[in-house]
């Protein structure tokens, strides 16, 4: 074992001095690698930040919260059916609240896209929900400054307004907003808080900074829900089954609709699970795509590799004839070039994660990006695989050579 230790160190060091005395011929032969490892790490960063990008969309949602809604998330092309339902209301969420026992508290919510104005600034279009005073204890409600919408709030119909971080930069660029006067498509409102900033946004966008809240009634006495889309969302008792609490809800919502026996669902149940399911498939046909193109960088990098290597043994066939001479073995001689093609490949590895990380912060201007460690790893780990399937060839021919016949080529 020791004596495998030592050839396997002298390999590396032989490789180092063959590779460093033909520094230009080792990057050349890599380009193939390196490309390759670029595409696998772009790759990687895209569909990670993606994946991240999105888990942090959806925990907003809750694991733990369901939403009764007119559509569901996921169409499967029952438009004209979805379209003719019966709109939600508020008083599903009152009967809920009144008749579950799995349920912690449910609330409505409705949103419709208006514009801000102030004294000085304005805002377009951005969006403004409609939510009622027990809308935290449904979802987390995390303030900057200022206080949430209280029942007083919302049964007076009071004009007041929590805004997004994103919005009050925008609006109140100056001091603190609150208790400043806002005009949402020409109705004046008053800034009780600020939202803590939850992330990057555009303007308009659904990002929570960039939203406005003001109590449900207040919404529909401005703006009205009797033709909207209203939400009701359900927080499930900790320790209940989802399942279980899902079906108690349908129950009650199928009474509260007044469906009888025969009738379907008007209605649909949605949770976090069904968004999840949709984009795994998403994810895989990007790994998919994105692995066979890379394969074929990586195919040609290793075809590369493995001819350079070829002609590395030819070169040196008088050192592999004189170090069999002197009693090397097969399996030092094999080592020997076998791990100079995978020193080989690794300087092609290093090259293309050194590239990746610019790469990255480039993708990260325009699409969510996460370079991990996980992903650098993968990439030696692919160099190491690469060097060994193509550099086996080269190598199991130098370690087979005839010693005599080796000292004889000129």
């Amino acid at each position: 074992m020791h004596r495998f230790f030592f050839e396997f160190f002298e390999s590396i060091l032989i490789a180092v001095r063959a590779v460093w005395s033909n520094k230009m011929r080792a990057v050349l032969t890599t380009l193939g690698i390196i490309i390759g490892i670029v595409s696998v790490t772009g790759m990687a960063t895209v569909v990670n930040g993606i994946e991240q990008g999105f888990e942090n969309d959806i925990s907003s949602l809750g694991t733990d919260v369901v939403y009764i809604e007119k559509w569901p998330w996921v169409r499967s092309g029952k438009w004209w059916e979805y379209i003719n339902r019966p709109n939600i209301t508020a008083q599903l969420a009152s009967d809920i609240n009144d008749q579950s026992r799995m349920v912690k508290a449910a609330t409505a919510v409705v949103s419709t896209s208006e514009s801000l104005k102030t004294e000085y600034e304005s805002i377009s279009s951005t969006r403004i929900v409609g939510v009622q005073a027990n809308f935290g204890d449904v979802q987390v409600v995390d303030l900057a400054e200022g206080y949430f919408i209280t029942p007083f709030d919302d049964q007076g119909a009071r004009n007041v307004a929590i805004i997004g971080a994103s919005v009050a930069d925008e609006l109140f660029p100056f001091g603190s907003p609150l208790g400043k006067e806002l005009k949402i498509a020409g109705n004046a409102f008053r800034v009780i808080g600020v939202m803590t900033r939850q992330g990057q946004g555009s303007e308009g966008s659904a990002s929570e900074d960039w939203a406005v809240q003001i109590p449900f009634n207040s919404f529909k006495k401005f703006f009205g829900t009797r033709w909207r889309d209203v939400s009701v969302r359900a927080k499930v008792i900790e320790g209940v089954a989802l399942a279980d609490a899902k079906d108690e809800i349908r129950g009650v919502a199928r009474l509260s609709r007044g469906l009888t026996v025969g009738e379907e669902d008007n209605f649909e149940i949605n949770e976090q699970e069904t968004l999840r399911a949709t984009i795994e498939p998403i994810k895989n046909a990007i790994y998919g795509i994105g692995i066979g193109l890379t394969a074929l960088a990586l195919l040609v990098g290793g075809i590369g590799v493995m001819n350079i290597m070829f002609v590395t043994v030819r070169e040196r066939t008088r050192e592999i004839g004189i170090r069999k001479a002197v009693g090397a073995r097969r399996i030092s001689i094999l080592m020997q070039f076998l791990v100079e093609a995978i020193v080989i490949c690794m300087v092609g590895g290093l090259i293309g994660v050194g590239l990746a990380f610019p790469l990255s912060m480039l993708i990260g201007a325009v699409l969510p990006a996460s370079l991990d460690m996980n992903t650098v790893i993968m990439a030696f780990i692919i160099c190491v695989a690469i060097g060994t399937v193509f550099g086996l060839a080269p190598a199991w021919s130098a370690a087979k050579a005839p010693p005599i016949e080796a000292l004889r080529y000129e």
